[in-house]
């Protein structure tokens, strides 16, 4: 009776707890992969890998991590100043913490098991990638391809174009990482939130893309 007790006392803790660290960031409306149009009239912009990224946030019952993964090239089209396409592959070898200082071994630890099977898997599955399929108005939809699981995203953003200069800032938006087989002590029923305590990381992923690019 009192290890039932303790489970329910365990699982009301950690909803309050994922309540009271909720982020404003909306969730991405995610489906089945879509069709990518080709579009050979589109001028085509260079993406500047440097400045060129996913900002991450990953938390956890109590606190979480965030980050930053590089693109390591990728195209933007557009037609006029209109942006109606692109594809982006991100080096998922490039991933980084940036809430922990990188001269601290716990920095390293981290990066490390990111890179593990237990999430990224990078030995197998080095770089994912970002095909746009539909942009209205301000809404961008895309395959994003994780772990060779591909799913149709779509989220709000921001395009500005400058002379032969183009930036590209989504707003904040969360993902759910099961959908990508990112597993590793995820929260999906209650018994396990509750087995693993503050060990739990939330399912829903924030993620920001920002893309600089040049005419090509």
């Amino acid at each position: 009776m009192k290890k039932i007790v303790l489970n329910l006392f365990t699982v009301a803790l950690i909803g309050l707890s994922v309540v009271a660290c909720k982020s404003d960031a909306k969730e991405a409306k995610t489906g089945e992969a879509q069709e990518v149009a080709e579009n050979n009239e589109a001028a085509k912009y260079k993406a500047d890998a440097e400045n060129s990224m996913i900002i991450w946030k990953a938390n956890k019952v109590v606190g979480g991590h965030e980050g930053t993964i590089h693109v390591s090239n990728g195209v933007a089209q557009l037609q006029g100043d209109q942006l109606v396409g692109g594809s982006f592959i991100f080096d998922l070898n490039t991933i980084a913490c940036t809430d922990i200082p990188a001269e601290e071994k716990s920095n390293a630890k981290l990066v490390g098991h990111l890179k593990s099977d237990d999430f990224f898997d990078v030995a197998n599955h080095p770089t994912a990638a970002f095909e746009i399929t539909k942009v209205d108005g301000n809404t961008v939809s895309g395959n994003l391809t994780i772990k060779g699981i591909k799913k149709n995203i779509t989220f709000p953003a921001n395009v500005t174009v400058t002379g032969d200069e183009i930036a590209i800032t989504s707003d904040t938006f969360t993902i759910d990482r099961t959908e990508w087989d990112i597993m590793y002590n995820a929260g999906t029923t209650p018994d396990i939130a509750a087995s693993l305590g503050d060990k739990m990381i939330k399912d829903d992923i924030e993620i920001k893309i920002m893309v600089k690019a040049t005419k090509a």
